[in-house]
Order: C-alpha cells, then sequence, then structure tokens
C-alpha cells in the first residue's frame, strides 16, 4: 500500500473541528499527558511548515512531505512555540533538563550516559507528592550505560515505570511472564535492533502507545501524569509496514545548506559530509507517520474517557536530526535542526487554541512553566524560568527573551566519539560550543573558534556570520553579557574560559 492509498483508507475523526472546552470547575486538577519523540526533525510536522515559507518548509523538494493531522490537531487546539531548543542536543542532557529544570552541568548529565543526580527533583516526583498518579513508557537515558534495563530502580516520580527502558532504540517490544523485553537478539541472545517480523502489536511506537492507554484508562479516575517516550525517528531508519514503503514515491531533493563548504566554519560546525538519500528520508517520515498515528490513538482515548478536556497533553522530542541539512545527520550542534524542536501543547480554559510563541524558551524552562499552568508549586531547585505568562498571555514585565544552551561535556573515562547508538560520548575538554539565543538571533561561542551569529530571520538557512555587522553590534554585546551572568549564576565554567566575551559585552 502506498502513501495516497493509505491516506484515502484512513478516517480521521475531530482533527480540526473539535476545540477543547475549559476544565469543568477551577478546582479540577488536569491530567498531564507527555508525548516525546527521539531525534525529531521539527520540518516533518505540518503545524510548524504551515508557519514558514515554502522554501523552509519544503527544503527535500515539495513533494517530500508527510502528513501529521494528529499531532497538527494539538498545535491547532493549542500552542505551538516556535523557538524551543534543547538545553544540549543529545539525548540524556536535553531530557535530564527537561525532567528537572536544571542546567546539565548541575544534575550533572553532560553528556550521554551520566546518571541523573539522585537528590534531583522532576515534575513528576512533585506531582505524585500531590497525589497524581504517574508513569512512564519508553526510553529514560538518564541511569548509566545500562542497555535496555528495564524499570530503573532509581524512579524519580514516575511510580509505574514498568514499561520504563533506560537506553537503546529497540524496534520490537513484547510482554513476558518474567517482564517486558526486545522481541530480537542475535545468536548470543543479546537484543539487537532487527525490523523484521514486525507487527501492529510489537513495533515499538504502537507497543508503547498502548501502554500510555492501559494506563489512561486504569488510572482515569485520579489526576494523572503519563509520560510516553518513544524512541523513533532517531535512528536506525526503519520502520514496520505499511510505513516502510508508504513514501517510496517521493522525490528528494538536497536542502540548499547542503552545498556550502567548511572553509571559514569553526571547529564545532565541520565534520564528514553526510548527504540524504531518497530510503533514510522515506523510512524516517514513515516512522514520523507511524507516531502520528498513534497519537491519534492517545487523543482518541482520552476523547471516549471523556478526559478529552481535562488533559493537558504536550507533543515535543529531546533534540533535533539536521536530516542533511548542512551536509549533515544526527544533532549535537547548534544549528536549528540539529538544537530546535518542536513543542506543542494542549491546555484546556488555559491556552487559547492556534496560539503561535516565538520567544526563545529550552527544556529547563519545562518543569517551572507546566507546573505554573497546573496550579502545582514547584521544590525550588529549577533553574528554569516559568514561561506560563506567554502561553496564558500575561508575560512577566521583566520577561528576557534569552536562553542558554551547550554542546556536550566530558564524561569520565570517556573517549571522543559515539557509541553504538550513534550518541556522541563527549570529548577529550569541556571546550564545546555554548550559546545564547532570543526568537531571532543566535550567539554561538567556542574556546579558540571564531564566535559566530546568527540572524534567523535575515539568514534562515544560517549560512553567514554577522558577529562584525554594525547593525548587530548592540545585539552582540547584549548577548555576551548575558552569558556572562548566565555562566556566574549557574556555575558553568565553559562560559569562564572564554576570554573573548569581555571583548564582546564592548561592542554596540
Amino acid at each position: 500500500m502506498n502513501r495516497r492509498e493509505f491516506l484515502k483508507s484512513s478516517v480521521v475523526v475531530g482533527l480540526s473541528t473539535y476545540i477543547t472546552p475549559a476544565w469543568p470547575a477551577p478546582q479540577s486538577r488536569p491530567n498531564l499527558l507527555i508525548i516525546h519523540t527521539d531525534e525529531h526533525n521539527f520540518r516533518t510536522l505540518g503545524c510548524y511548515r504551515k508557519l514558514m515559507s515554502i522554501d523552509q518548509a519544503q527544503i527535500w523538494g515539495a513533494k517530500a512531505i508527510v502528513e501529521t493531522p494528529h499531532i497538527d490537531w494539538i498545535a491547532e487546539n493549542g500552542a505551538t512555540c516556535t523557538k524551543f531548543y534543547a538545553t544540549t542536543p543529545v539525548c540524556s542532557p536535553s531530557r535530564a533538563a527537561f525532567t528537572t529544570g536544571r542546567y546539565p552541568q548541575n544534575t550533572p548529565v553532560v553528556t550521554n550516559d551520566i546518571p541523573m543526580n539522585s537528590d534531583v527533583v522532576t515534575f513528576a516526583e512533585l506531582l505524585r507528592r500531590q497525589g497524581y498518579a504517574t508513569g512512564y513508557a519508553g526510553k529514560w537515558h538518564l541511569d548509566g550505560a545500562g542497555r535496555p534495563q528495564w524499570e530503573p530502580q532509581r524512579r524519580f516520580g514516575f511510580e509505574d515505570n514498568r514499561y520504563m527502558f533506560n537506553r537503546g532504540h529497540w524496534k520490537q517490544l513484547e510482554i513476558t511472564d518474567s517482564g517486558p523485553r526486545v522481541v530480537t537478539r542475535n545468536a548470543k541472545g543479546v537484543p539487537n535492533y532487527n525490523i523484521e517480523g514486525a507487527t501492529r502489536e510489537n513495533f515499538t511506537t504502537d507497543w508503547l502507545t498502548d501502554r500510555a492507554i492501559e494506563f489512561i484508562q486504569t488510572n482515569k479516575g485520579r489526576p494523572f501524569c503519563y509520560m510516553v517516550s518513544i524512541p523513533d525517528p532517531h535512528g536506525p531508519n526503519s520502520v514496520r509496514a505499511p510505513y516502510d514503503t508508504m513514501y517510496d514515491d517521493i522525490e528528494v531533493q538536497l536542502p540548499r545548506t547542503a552545498s556550502k563548504t567548511d572553509e571559514g566554519l569553526p571547529a564545532w560546525a565541520t565534520k564528514t559530509r553526510q548527504p540524504i538519500t531518497k530510503k533514510m528520508l522515506s523510512q524516517y517520515f514513515g516512522m514520523v507517520k507511524c507516531i502520528d498515528d498513534n497519537v491519534g490513538r492517545m487523543l482518541d482515548t482520552l476523547r471516549q474517557e471523556k478526559l478529552i478536556d481535562k488533559t493537558i497533553v504536550i507533543f515535543t522530542s529531546d533534540h533535533g536530526d539536521l536530516c542533511g541539512e548542512h551536509a549533515r545527520h544526527n544533532k549535537g550542534v547548534p544549528l536549528e535542526a540539529s538544537a530546535k524542536v518542536p513543542f506543542l501543547i494542549v491546555c484546556p480554559g488555559k491556552v487559547q487554541p492556534g496560539k503561535v510563541i516565538g520567544q526563545a524558551m529550552s527544556c529547563v524552562d519545562f518543569l517551572p512553566t507546566i507546573l505554573a499552568l497546573m496550579g502545582v508549586p514547584t521544590a525550588g531547585q529549577e533553574e528554569g524560568r516559568d514561561c506560563s505568562g506567554l502561553f496564558t498571555g500575561q508575560a512577566p514585565v521583566d520577561w528576557k527573551d534569552v536562553i542558554f544552551i551547550r554542546g556536550t561535556g566530558v564524561r569520565p573515562g570517556a573517549k571522543s566519539g559515539n557509541d553504538e547508538d550513534g550518541e556522541e560520548t563527549g570529548g577529550k575538554n569541556d571546550d564545546n560550543w555554548i550559546a545564547a539565543i532570543t526568537g531571532r538571533y543566535k550567539l554561538v561561542l567556542q574556546r579558540g573558534e571564531q564566535p559566530w551569529l546568527y540572524d534567523l530571520k535575515s539568514d534562515p538557512d544560517e549560512l553567514k556570520n554577522y558577529i562584525d555587522d554594525p547593525a548587530c553590534q548592540s545585539v552582540v554585546a547584549m548577548l555576551a553579557r548575558e552569558l556572562i551572568a548566565y555562566g556566574k549564576k549557574y556555575h558553568d565554567s565553559r562560559v569562564e574560559r572564554l576570554d573573548i566575551l569581555k571583548k564582546l559585552t564592548n561592542r554596540g
């Protein structure tokens, strides 16, 4: 079955006409459902493409498009954040920042496979203390190197973590008498990522959605918080039928940025050239389409259980995927397709449908923001900002449209490079890049490298350095000052070693 035939045979219910009403009473406590993907390029979602120019929305070509009506429903009935960034655009640091509201150096998950400190408090723990039923299914990646390591002993507030696994991008899962496990394995019994034999019942995206639906139905009589962490569309780029052939007919063109040279670029921006292929993109699209259909299943469950008007629904990801932009794949750099992620929220009675927010936010802002929207106090450990006013239309008068993101740090004993999942393992020192970002500008610094300033309005392809542009000197000085203040307040030694910062503050 090809993509067009599949779409014609699908029945989409309530995608744009269903408007969620307010919570039935002021004292009612909303449920929270978080749908969290892995390595998700925001351009694959229709709700983001509709906000872009055609050339930005169709970077892989006019026919290289995947439709995402169920995810788009969240945007149409809630808010779309167009400038939401991974605090560090790799898996573990981003997830730690998202769940705790703390910067990576203070969790201290600065790169992958570092266990998160046991004394940090997550949003799930705070909701659990308020009487919420809490749970988590899918990839966790905050308990060290265990792989898959089901049901980590440290729950961090996610009481039902039976279907949480620490690490891996498994394609087929099942429940046995001994608990959940990976279906496919090699001759030595080691789990692997084989896709052969995958079905609607055991393919990981579907399987995790089943677990989320079970949790919702079991806990529908009390306030609940559930996070389902889908390991796709992270590689390996493979998906079950019919999604594996659904996009075989697309015509793929290389992004304009794929032809740029490395001349004059800083070290963080240079890498072996990796052009996108039709096979890679068609499978990536298939994974996204499968995710969208399963989002529809979760939304339909909320409707059937009459919970849609009582539930905050979040759709987001841990980081992006360049998918051939700048002749690169994956993530780890401050370029938009790597560092910027989708963030959509339906919040009945609090957030007006169709709202678009263009101020910069990052993962550390999630905990204080969502708890403020839910009326739940924090533990005071968070370092991110309460951005709830941006969603409700009451932004604080002292609001600063600036965030800080950073490259990976050093994992003790790790060599520079990638692990078996293609994840960065750290480097020889802690002089990776750091960036200050607003809704329009991005200042990226790395010790010993030329500073770069991007103007995302004038140059959305991120090809030009505006660091010496006379019209941008006041912006450079402001961002440099903000970085210095951030480094001191949040103990980021990387900032202290940037001698150029003081010079930049004198510009303008």
